[in-house]
């Protein structure tokens, strides 16, 4: 599948890239289903090796999607291709933000989304740059648009970020600050992160900093968990409580973790 980013500019001829998706791996509900959640894995990863994971996951209730993302040059290893939702050099407030791949990432996302029955109710949760465009998502949604201008298509529920940051956090307060229907559904939409305090690959501070930006912004059903010695990597903990969380706050029937 791919995206053709048009561009939002009036008048423009500028040429747009075009990014091929790799393959989806799905995980049907066990029970009946009641949400569906898009995945998203990390940077040089692909969409198999979490369905493989999720499908164990007590939540009988939840359709898993799992996109594999496009393979692209990414800065951070110097131009070597790879996996990647959007192309990165630096982890960082400062860091420039490719905007036209976390756009076409995020509406990959809201496409597959866009087909499930009205009742389910949608989410996106993911893993390090996973994570990453889970949060940009969780802007879109609160915004009603993608950054280039485009209405965002589809009502998120829940959005799940594990050892992840928040790209396009300098201009974030702001633009939700000029929209009171952005601050309504920024309040109103529950996000769930999870950092490891030795995460040597996304530092703690990033996520921590990520974690104030979205709640100064506005997103006030926000809850940060940290664990003491997790690297960049999941354990059990965390995955229960996000068994957990997610039960909650989609209000899913099935299984309950105590």
């Amino acid at each position: 599948m791919s995206y053709n980013n048009s561009s939002a500019s009036s008048g423009s001829g500028t040429a747009r890239r075009t990014f091929e998706f790799g393959r989806t791996h799905v995980v049907r509900p066990k029970a009946n289903h009641q949400a569906t959640i898009v995945w998203l894995h990390g940077l040089g990863d692909n969409g198999s090796s979490w369905s493989q994971l999720l499908e164990t996951l007590p939540l009988p209730n939840i359709k898993w999607i799992c996109p594999t993302a496009p393979t692209r040059p990414v800065a951070i290893f110097g131009g070597f291709p790879c996996t990647a939702w959007f192309d990165g050099g630096d982890i960082s407030e400062n860091a420039p933000d490719d905007m036209e791949g976390l756009n076409a990432s995020a509406a990959h996302i809201a496409n597959l989304l866009s087909t499930e029955p009205p009742n389910i109710r949608l989410g996106v949760g993911g893993f390090s740059m996973g994570a990453a465009t889970a949060l940009y998502s969780a802007t879109c949604h609160a915004l009603g648009r993608y950054r280039d201008g485009n209405a965002y298509p589809v009502n998120l529920s829940a959005v799940v970020a594990l050892s992840g940051w928040l790209p396009c956090s300098r201009t974030l307060k702001n633009q939700i600050e000029g929209s009171h229907e952005a601050l309504r559904r920024a309040a109103a939409l529950p996000l769930f992160l999870c950092h490891g305090l030795a995460d040597d690959v996304v530092a703690f501070r990033q996520g921590e900093q990520s974690a104030q930006t979205l709640s100064q912004a506005g997103f006030r059903n926000l809850i940060f968990r940290s664990y003491n010695g997790l690297g960049h990597y999941t354990v059990p903990e965390e995955t229960d409580e996000v068994c957990s969380w997610l039960t909650a706050n989609l209000g899913l029937e099935g299984f309950r973790l105590n």
